[in-house]
């Protein structure tokens, strides 16, 4: 039997059409806004604040200068530019063979693309390796959404069989600071990673998040934090190709894999949090309607 033909731009595409769009349609009736976006993107107006009102939108020159706090008030334009900064860096190889996260990341990105160009949105790319790696800029219509598919899936291709770069770790933040000098105007900015990265992202981050509508998507498979007990193994770091032997018959050590994980979880969603954005994860295992749906549910209860 020859070997299964690579998925293709379009057939990632058509598979998503089906499996994914036709569905949120019937959820959303057509209104993406809902989905991804959290305010409007065009400044309007000033008004008094009042209980419950975003503080980021607190308009404080006025605020001083008057002693009472006034916020910004946004109108919802349908059309605006997206720019989706995507992580695909080499731990994002990681995963079971038919859906790793980088697959994920690919039907994340190409899923965001679609509804957004379908929308008369412009949507552009920043992909990273270890760093910066390529920029696709803002373009609309079904060609944009292929080829932001078609350069992903390339990748995907073209590091399968390859060893990890030795030493090599991703720099989130520079990929971060990069889209502050590439969103010329107040855009929508969907982040896509496994936050695998050195230190120092959280004020690219926040600097994004005060001018930006910022969603920040966290790929995760389960098996980063739950071994199945199978022995003894050899694992290697995907980003810096280091290898150690682990014996995951030892009860003590899979509980302490868990619970590092959760703390460094944990300590992930805060700092996200300290930078004005909620990280929202996705795991290779989920459903990606649901996922999709979650994150427009967490979304519209955080404005209420």
């Amino acid at each position: 039997m020859g070997a299964t033909a690579p998925l293709t731009a379009e057939g990632l595409l058509r598979r998503l059409e089906w499996r994914v769009v036709r569905r949120l349609d019937g959820r959303l009736q057509g209104d993406y806004r809902t989905l991804f976006r959290g305010t409007g993107i065009d400044f309007t107006d000033l008004r008094e604040y009042v209980p419950g009102d975003d503080l980021r939108h607190i308009e404080w020159n006025v605020t001083a200068r008057l002693d009472e706090p006034y916020v910004r008030e946004f109108v919802e334009d349908r059309e605006l530019t997206a720019w989706l900064l995507l992580d695909h860096s080499a731990s994002m190889g990681f995963g079971p063979v038919d859906r790793q996260k980088d697959l994920v990341l690919a039907e994340v990105a190409t899923t965001l693309a679609h509804v957004l160009t379908r929308g008369g949105s412009r949507v552009g790319a920043v992909v990273m390796d270890s760093g910066v790696d390529t920029v696709i800029p803002p373009a609309s219509g079904r060609n944009q959404v292929l080829r932001i598919a078609h350069h992903l899936l390339g990748r995907r291709v073209s590091r399968a069989g390859t060893a990890a770069p030795s030493g090599s770790v991703t720099d989130l933040g520079g990929m971060l600071a990069a889209a502050y000098g590439l969103a010329r105007r107040r855009s929508l900015v969907l982040v896509v990673s496994d936050f695998i990265t050195t230190d120092g992202w959280e004020a690219p981050l926040s600097r994004l998040a005060r001018w930006h509508e910022v969603v920040a998507i966290q790929v995760i498979d389960p098996r980063e934090s739950e071994l199945p007990d199978v022995g003894g193994v050899y694992v290697e770091d995907a980003e810096t190709g280091e290898q150690i032997f682990v014996d995951t018959s030892d009860v003590g050590f899979r509980a302490r894999l868990a619970a590092a994980a959760s703390a460094r979880q944990a300590d992930l969603e805060a700092r996200a949090r300290r930078a004005g954005v909620d990280l929202h994860p996705v795991r290779t295992d989920d459903d990606l309607v649901r996922s999709l749906l979650r994150i427009s549910e967490l979304r519209r209860r955080r404005r209420r």
